[in-house]
C-alpha cells in the first residue's frame, strides 16, 4: 500500500481544504471539511486521511473512484454519493465493472488497487442521494451539484453563506478532462463545465493538482481551456480519420495518454474515449461507419 504524505489543512471561511502535500496528483488528492454549528460534513476523504481528524457526522463521496474512497474505511458516520454511483461505493466488484476492463485488465488493476489504497470490498451503508440534496449543517448548508460526464454521478458540493464550490474531478488540470468509464459521457462532460460555470462562488475546489481557484473570472478561463482539450481530441481523431480505421487502430492511436505511458487501465480507457468521441461525432455528421465496420472523416 502506498505510503500517504501528510496534508496541510487551508481554510475559507466554514470550509477547510485538506490540501495534498502531493499536490494533489494521483493517487492522492484534496479532500474538503465543511464545518457548521450543528453538524460537520467530510467530501471525499482522501489516501492521506488516514484517520477521521473532526469526528465527521456525514460523509460526501463526489463519485465512485478509489482514490476518493481511500480514506472512507476511518469514518464511523453516515456515507453518501449520487445514486448513479452509490453501488459503486457499496460494492468495489460493481466499481471495477464501471472501468470495461478485459478480464486481463482487471486483474492487474484489481492488484494495483489493492497495492496502492488496500480497499475493503466496499461501503455496503452507503446512501444515495440526487442532485439538490441539502446537507444542513446548522448555519451552514452543503448541496448536491450533479455534475456526469467524469462518471454518471459524479457531483460537485455548493457550501453556502461560504460561497465554496467543490468541483472534484473537474479538476481544471492542462491534461484535460477523463471520460473513460463505463457511465461517462463526453456531452454530459460538456453540460457539466456549463452548470460549473454558472454559479457564481467566492471559491472553486478541486480534488486533484490545482486546488483551490479564487473567483469565478478565473475559474471560467480556467474552463475554457479544459474544455478545449476534448475539442482538441475531436481533431486529432478526426486528422487520423482521413481513411477507414478500426475501433482497436484508434484506441492504440491514443486521444488521452502519451504513448509511453503503460498502466493497467489505460488500454480500457482509450477504447471508452474512442467510442464516446465517434457517437459524437457520427451524431454530428462529421464520422461515418463502412460496410467493415471502420470509421472514417467525412
Amino acid at each position: 500500500m502506498a505510503v500517504a504524505p501528510t496534508y496541510r489543512e487551508t481554510r475559507y471561511d466554514e470550509v477547510t481544504v485538506l490540501a495534498s502535500a502531493n499536490g494533489g496528483a494521483f493517487p492522492y488528492g484534496n479532500s474538503v471539511v465543511v464545518r457548521g454549528s450543528e453538524a460537520t460534513l467530510v467530501i471525499d476523504p482522501s489516501l492521506e486521511v488516514d484517520h477521521d481528524p473532526v469526528d465527521a457526522d456525514a460523509v460526501m463521496v463526489s463519485h465512485a473512484h478509489e482514490d476518493h474512497i481511500a480514506g472512507l474505511r476511518h469514518f464511523t458516520g453516515a456515507k453518501y454519493a449520487h445514486h448513479a454511483d452509490v453501488a459503486a461505493v457499496r460494492s468495489l466488484a460493481v466499481l471495477l465493472d464501471g472501468y470495461g476492463l478485459t478480464p486481463t485488465e482487471r486483474a492487474a488493476v484489481t492488484d494495483e488497487i489493492g497495492d496502492q489504497f488496500g480497499l475493503p470490498d466496499g461501503f455496503p451503508e452507503s446512501e444515495g442521494v440526487g442532485d439538490g440534496h441539502v446537507f444542513d449543517l446548522g448555519d451552514v448548508t452543503a448541496t448536491v451539484i450533479h455534475l456526469p460526464g467524469h462518471t454518471a454521478g459524479h457531483c460537485g458540493v455548493l457550501v453556502e453563506p461560504t460561497g465554496f464550490l467543490y468541483i472534484a474531478d473537474v479538476d481544471l488540470t492542462s491534461f484535460g478532462p477523463m471520460y473513460g468509464d463505463v457511465g461517462s459521457s463526453v456531452e454530459a462532460y460538456l453540460a457539466s463545465i456549463e452548470r460549473v460555470r454558472a454559479i457564481d462562488a467566492r471559491w472553486y475546489g478541486t480534488f486533484h493538482q490545482k486546488g483551490v481557484i479564487d473567483g469565478h473570472a478565473e475559474v471560467s478561463r480556467r474552463l475554457d481551456a479544459f474544455a478545449a482539450v476534448i475539442h482538441r481530441r475531436e481533431d486529432r481523431l478526426l486528422a487520423f480519420l482521413d481513411r477507414p480505421r478500426t475501433l482497436p487502430e484508434i484506441a492504440d492511436h491514443r486521444l488521452v495518454y502519451r504513448p509511453h505511458v503503460d498502466l493497467p487501465f489505460v488500454d480500457a480507457v482509450e477504447r471508452r474515449t474512442a467510442e464516446l468521441h465517434l457517437e459524437r461525432l457520427i451524431a454530428h455528421g462529421q464520422v461515418a461507419v463502412t460496410a467493415e465496420q471502420a470509421f472514417v472523416s467525412t
